[in-house]
């Protein structure tokens, strides 16, 4: 249902390579970038996250209550995203572990405050 979202950066090169390192652990790449927005998503398919600077020229701000998903293929993947977003100056949210009823997640924020998790369900 969902073909992609985005989040705001107030910098974009910055969070670029916050970005790039955790869409490669997903076997991600860049789709389509300008000077003010890039998207990472499945090559020959669709764009699934995108990161930009306000189109309205203010300061990018955090959405209270929003959060990005990133699914991962089993729970050790889940373990290294959180601990490459934390690597990389994201901060912890919750650290990898099961949440009930086959949920396995793990939460961070980006380097902008975007919160986010990756998860992997019945595992």
């Amino acid at each position: 249902m969902i073909g992609y979202i985005t989040v705001g950066t107030n910098n974009l090169a910055k969070g670029a390579a916050f970005y790039d390192a955790i869409a490669q652990e997903l076997g991600q790449v860049r789709m389509m970038e300008n000077e003010n927005f890039i998207a990472w998503g499945t090559p020959g398919g669709s764009a699934g996250l995108g990161l930009t600077k306000p189109y309205n020229g203010e300061p990018a701000t955090i959405g209270n209550g929003v959060m990005v998903a990133l699914e991962a293929r089993d729970r050790a993947q889940v373990d290294r995203i959180h601990a490459l977003a934390l690597s990389l100056g994201g901060t912890d949210e919750g650290a990898p572990g099961d949440r009930g009823g086959g949920f396995y997640a793990a939460y961070f924020r980006d380097l902008d405050g975007n919160k986010l998790n990756a998860f992997v369900m019945g595992q």
